[in-house]
């Protein structure tokens, strides 16, 4: 049975300079994109065609509508989904360096997904093992963060595989401190960890990149999934670690490019595995295909500009892998 891929956490309104290589201070024009790392994830795994699920809370506002017409047509089902007029959208504004790197101003004080209470999280979305992703910026001191370990509970409960993308974005917390405090929290509550080379010092205080990583192997987690940018990326287990290279593109803008990687390589988890022990034991060429397929993905993703609207479909996923 295929599984179903349910994302917990923030969706908000993205804009994207209309310029790169200028500090947001001199960004004249901004392009208005949904995004938050859960919701790009949701929108990877339904534009591939799999089972995707949104789990947060919208503002009444223009903005929650526009989240909502963005991914309602892909296949997110957002049933879910709640409105308040308590809060409104979150905002994010970005500038792009020339590289396609960012800078980020976020607006959530709060913003209508920190307020997700744990009582509106319910258990029979859990009950056929779905996979549970979840990122780090909803880990503050709000309902959210309730409402995560609820989620988490509940996939537990019902044999669930769950995975924590830390995504850092140190403007939304009072300190770094607070932030790595907030992911070493969760971290053991996820089987599987996806991190970043720019993140990986950070969250384990470690220089050694090797010793690094084996301290992530805490509590529950079983596999790592380790991007490294134009280096490739790497599955890590207890015993064993497989390297795939990156496709080569011209980077247009890098916002969505590790939700693009993780929500494809949960896409394929769904499709490929009944249960965490399966996935384990999944055979080298298998894995080996699995990340090239998600290192395509996020290629495609990176040669665009937004995060959901540059998502791939599996068609074109396939026909980049053949070039």
């Amino acid at each position: 049975m295929v599984k179903k891929v349910i994302s917990i956490g923030e969706a908000l309104i993205d804009f994207i300079p209309q310029q790169k290589g200028v500090a947001l201070k001199d960004v004249e024009g901004f392009l208005r994109v949904p995004g938050g790392a859960p919701l790009n994830v949701a929108a990877a795994v339904a534009k591939l065609g799999g089972k995707a699920q949104m789990l947060t809370k919208l503002g009444v506002d223009g903005f929650g509508d526009a989240i909502l017409e963005e991914v309602m047509p892909l296949g997110v089902d957002v049933s879910r989904v709640s409105r308040t007029n308590q809060a409104n959208t979150a905002l994010a504004f970005v500038s792009l360096k020339e590289d396609g790197e960012r800078d980020f101003s976020f607006y959530r004080h709060p913003s209508a997904d920190m307020l997700l209470g744990e009582e509106e999280i319910c258990e029979e979305d859990f009950m056929n093992g779905a996979i549970l992703h979840f990122c780090s910026v909803s880990l503050i001191d709000a309902p959210i963060k309730q409402a995560h370990k609820k989620a988490i509970e509940y996939a537990i409960k019902h044999n669930g595989i769950i995975s924590f993308d830390p995504n850092v974005r140190l403007p939304l917390w009072e300190s770094p401190q607070e932030c790595r405090q907030a992911i070493l929290e969760f971290l053991p509550l996820a089987h599987i960890v996806k991190v970043s080379d720019e993140e990986l010092e950070f969250i384990t205080s470690i220089k050694d990149e090797e010793e690094a990583l084996k301290s992530l192997f805490v509590g529950n987690v079983e596999v790592v999934i380790y991007t490294k940018g134009t280096n490739g990326s790497e599955f890590i287990t207890k015993g064993r670690t497989i390297h795939v290279p990156s496709f080569r593109v011209k980077v247009e803008d890098t916002t969505g490019a590790g939700d693009s990687y993780i929500g494809s390589f949960l896409y394929q988890v769904a499709q490929t595995v009944d249960t965490l022990e399966a996935f384990i034991q999944l055979d080298e060429e298998k894995v080996m295909d699995m990340m090239t397929f998600s290192a395509a993905t996020a290629a495609l993703t990176v040669s665009k500009k937004g995060a959901i609207a540059a998502l791939p479909t599996k068609e074109a996923v396939i026909e980049m892998m053949s070039r």
